[in-house]
C-alpha cells in the first residue's frame, strides 16, 4: 500500500477543505476569494487538489520515473508547464461544477479517489503531461494545494480552518524546498532569521 502518513495528510487536508466548504453560507460564494476568483471558484480549484489524483490514477502508469519528487514538480514541471490564464478558467469551471452541493460533490470525488489511492502499490507511479511522478510525492503537491488554499478559503471567509500542523509542517518544508532549490534559499533564510525580508510579491508558484 501508498505510505500511509502520506495519504493520511491528504485524507486530513481533504477533509479539513471539504469541512470549511460545509460552513460557507449563500451570500458568501461570490465574495472576492483570491486574485480574480470568487470564493466560489476558488473553492472550485481546491476541489481540483482531489479531482485530479482520481483523474491521473485513471490514466495509464508511466513507465519511467521523470520528476521524482514534489519539489522536482515545482521547480520544473509546475513552472514550465502552467498556463496562469487556463489554471484561473479551470478554477471557474470547477466552481461551477461544485453547483448546488459542493460538500456531497467533493466528499464523492475524496471517496472516490482515497479508495483508488488505497489500491496502489507503494510504486505506483502517476502521468502527468506523459510524464512519471511516484504516487507519494504527487499527494504531497495536493497536500500544499489543499493546505494553501484551504488557508486562502478561510480568510476569504472568516471561518476557522481544521488543517492538521503536520500537513501545514510538509507544506512549509516543501514551500522551503522549492524556493531554496529556485536559488532563494538564503533569501528565505534571512527573512525567517529576521535579518531582510522577502521581496515584495515574493512567490513559489
Amino acid at each position: 500500500m501508498v505510505f500511509v502518513s502520506t495519504t493520511s495528510l491528504f485524507s486530513h487536508s481533504a477533509e479539513a477543505f471539504i469541512a470549511i466548504l460545509g460552513s460557507v453560507s449563500d451570500d458568501q460564494w461570490q465574495l472576492p476569494g483570491l486574485g480574480a476568483w470568487t470564493v466560489r471558484s476558488l473553492a472550485g480549484h481546491t476541489a481540483r487538489a482531489i479531482l485530479t489524483v482520481e483523474t491521473y490514477l485513471s490514466q495509464e502508469e508511466p513507465s519511467d520515473v521523470t520528476v521524482p519528487t514534489a519539489e522536482a514538480y515545482y521547480t520544473s514541471v509546475y513552472q514550465s508547464f502552467t498556463d496562469p490564464a487556463a489554471v484561473a478558467a479551470r478554477g471557474v469551471d470547477s466552481g461551477l461544477w461544485l453547483a448546488d452541493d459542493p460538500v456531497g460533490r467533493v466528499t464523492a470525488a475524496f471517496a472516490r479517489s482515497r479508495s483508488l489511492i488505497e489500491s496502489q502499490p507503494t510504486n505506483r507511479l502517476v502521468s502527468i503531461g506523459g510524464m512519471g511522478i511516484p504516487l507519494t510525492e504527487y499527494l504531497r503537491t495536493r497536500v500544499f494545494e489543499l493546505v494553501v488554499h484551504t488557508m486562502d478559503l478561510s480568510r476569504a471567509t472568516g471561518i476557522a480552518h481544521s488543517i492538521p500542523s503536520e500537513a501545514i509542517l510538509d507544506s512549509v518544508a516543501l514551500a522551503a524546498a522549492v524556493a531554496a532549490k529556485r536559488g532563494d534559499g538564503e533569501a528565505l533564510l534571512f527573512a525567517l532569521t529576521g535579518r531582510t525580508p522577502l521581496p515584495e510579491g515574493y512567490s513559489i508558484v
